[in-house]
């Protein structure tokens, strides 16, 4: 079999690629990155084992990767099968006490296990574990308010075991750092009593940046970023540009609680926080490893 030859533009620009990828792999090393991945970003096995392999690179280069993943559309889907229905308010599935049995059998067993067996084959070594083990996730019950667009009197939604991060215990995920075990973290949390709370999994990936004080929070969407009024991306945001473009409605709709996340994890000690198109293959290498970089960076610069 003949081999490639080396004038093949290919070989230079893999040469060149590496090369670029050394100081930022210098940088980052013994560094940790809180990695979101859900929604769309999810894709099929083999979106997933791409995904997979470059949170084993980032581990085997010295950097500390935290998986911490969504999966509604998994939910809905049991749901449905399982013939229970499911509503939602203002984006916010309302989980009762059968819906939360299945969210955890989703979101902790299959999907979980998925993602897991995913990073093994594609060399590393996972764990999959969820907010009550190790006492990871303290919660609460999330309280939303709904203002009578009729009588202007708020009402408090119940949204059942829908539930809010109110402390993290960064101690399990500080022993796995030691080690060669990437942790793969379900959002689920659990209450003073022992209940089981469906917490969103953005809201848990910035909890867990902010309680490690990670280096990044990597959030991979299908979306490129976020996009000025002409629809081009905005490569960096600092809170007062946030604040601005959401009081004049470029930041809108479901980016805004994304971006709020951010801030939020940005404010309680993570280093920068990313938005990213998950749907690319290999964006969070493009991120984190040359000069350009993609999506849309949050700091505080």
């Amino acid at each position: 079999m003949s081999k490639t030859p080396l004038s093949d533009a290919r070989w230079h620009d893999t040469a060149r690629t590496l090369s670029e990828a050394l100081p930022y792999m210098r940088r980052f090393a013994g560094q940790t990155f809180v990695v979101k991945y859900g929604g769309h970003a999810m894709g099929d096995d083999e979106t997933l084992l791409s995904f997979a392999r470059d949170i084993v690179l980032l581990k085997q280069v010295g950097i500390n990767p935290v998986v911490v993943h969504g999966g509604g559309p998994q939910i809905s889907a049991m749901l449905e099968r399982l013939k229970i229905k499911s509503d939602y308010v203002d984006g916010l599935r309302v989980t009762d006490q059968a819906t939360v049995e299945v969210v955890e059998m989703v979101l902790a067993g299959s999907i979980n296990k998925q993602i897991v067996t995913g990073i093994q084959r594609a060399g590393g070594t996972a764990i999959g574990i969820c907010g009550k083990d190790g006492g990871l996730i303290r919660a609460t019950k999330l309280r939303r308010t709904k203002r009578d667009p009729n009588s202007n009197i708020e009402k408090v939604l119940d949204l059942g075991f829908v539930g809010e991060p109110t402390e993290v215990d960064p101690t399990l995920l500080k022993m796995l750092e030691r080690s060669e075990v990437i942790p793969v973290i379900a959002p689920i949390g659990v209450g003073k009593d022992g209940e089981t709370y469906n917490i969103n999994a953005d809201t848990v990936a910035g909890a867990i940046a902010a309680a490690l004080k990670a280096s990044k929070l990597v959030m991979l969407t299908d979306v490129a970023g976020v996009l000025d009024q002409d629809k081009k991306l905005i490569s960096e945001l600092t809170p007062g540009l946030v604040h601005k473009l959401m009081q004049d409605g470029t930041i809108s709709g479901g980016m805004i609680p994304k971006v709020e996340t951010c801030l939020q994890a940005v404010a309680g000690g993570a280093g920068a926080a990313h938005i990213l198109d998950g749907r690319v293959p290999h964006v969070l290498l493009l991120e984190v490893f040359t000069e350009a970089g993609v999506g849309t960076k949050l700091w505080e610069h």
